[in-house]
C-alpha cells in the first residue's frame, strides 16, 4: 500500500471486498514503514482492525501463517530492519 493509494485501500476497495463471503481478512502492508494492518471479520459481522508493528509476530489466521513484521520486510529497500 502506498501513500497515494491508502485512501482508496481502505474506503472503496475494501467496501467491494467485503462483498466477498468468502473474505475472512483484509490485509493492508505498508511499503514505507513496518506496519501492516490486518482486518478480520467477528462473529457479529463487524470488520475488526489490528494493526502489527516492528518487533511484533504476524498473525494471518486464514492462511493459519505467524512471522516476525521483521521477516515480511527483510528485503523491502529503505525501511530499516534494526
Amino acid at each position: 500500500m502506498s501513500p497515494s493509494t491508502a485512501k482508496f485501500d481502505r474506503g472503496d476497495k475494501f467496501a467491494d471486498y467485503q462483498t466477498a463471503t468468502s473474505l475472512q481478512e483484509y490485509v493492508l502492508v505498508n511499503q514505507s514503514e513496518m506496519s501492516i494492518e490486518c482486518f478480520r471479520e467477528n462473529e457479529q459481522g463487524i470488520w475488526i482492525s489490528q494493526t502489527y508493528n516492528r518487533g511484533e509476530k504476524v498473525n494471518f489466521a486464514s492462511l493459519d501463517f505467524n512471522c516476525q513484521i521483521e521477516l515480511i520486510y527483510r528485503k523491502v529497500p529503505g525501511i530499516t530492519k534494526d
